[in-house]
């Protein structure tokens, strides 16, 4: 089980649910990456301006972005969750607390169009891009970011959202 705390704080739609598509990307990723345990993510739908902001305040980069991941764990190795305590779950709903994503409405749209495929694949990505984040991966070698795109897509392809039709 994943419970997604979400907070759209944006007037750009699209012609699917954030909620729904996050939680179906979250539980497949999550799926692939071993957890079996129920999930609490926290995901902010917001604009431009303040994904801005949120990205010059906590990593000092003063500039936009696509997400912004903020885990709530760390990790040694990533997906080894052998070392998640009790204190890491939510007493409310036994969760374990992953983090938050912050997901920019405007540029799910504007990827979308340069990478010629629907909002829906472009927005599940960036949730199963941020995912990999909260389970402690990163992209920083090409190597690291190899096993990340690969991961992405796994997700991806799993739930039928591909490059070609959308997909879920």
């Amino acid at each position: 089980m994943v419970v997604v705390n979400s907070d759209i704080q944006t007037e750009r739609k699209y012609d699917f649910s954030y909620e729904e598509a996050a939680e179906k990307v979250c539980e497949e990723v999550l799926r692939q990456e071993g957890f079996t345990d129920g999930a609490e993510i926290s995901l902010l739908v917001t604009d431009e301006e303040e994904v801005h902001r949120l990205n010059r305040e906590y990593r000092g980069i003063d500039r936009t972005t696509d997400v912004l991941s903020f885990p709530a764990l760390e990790f040694e190795t990533p997906s080894d969750f052998s070392h998640v305590e009790e204190c890491d779950y939510d007493p409310d709903n036994d969760c374990l607390i992953m983090g938050d994503i912050v997901v920019n409405a405007q540029k799910v749209g504007e990827q979308a169009e340069e990478f010629g495929h629907s909002a829906l694949r472009e927005f599940s990505f960036l949730v199963a891009h941020s995912m990999l984040h909260l389970c402690g991966y990163d992209h920083m070698t090409p190597d690291e970011a190899e096993e990340m795109e690969e991961r992405q897509e796994r997700a991806l392809t799993a739930l039928g959202i591909t490059r070609e039709k959308g997909g879920m």
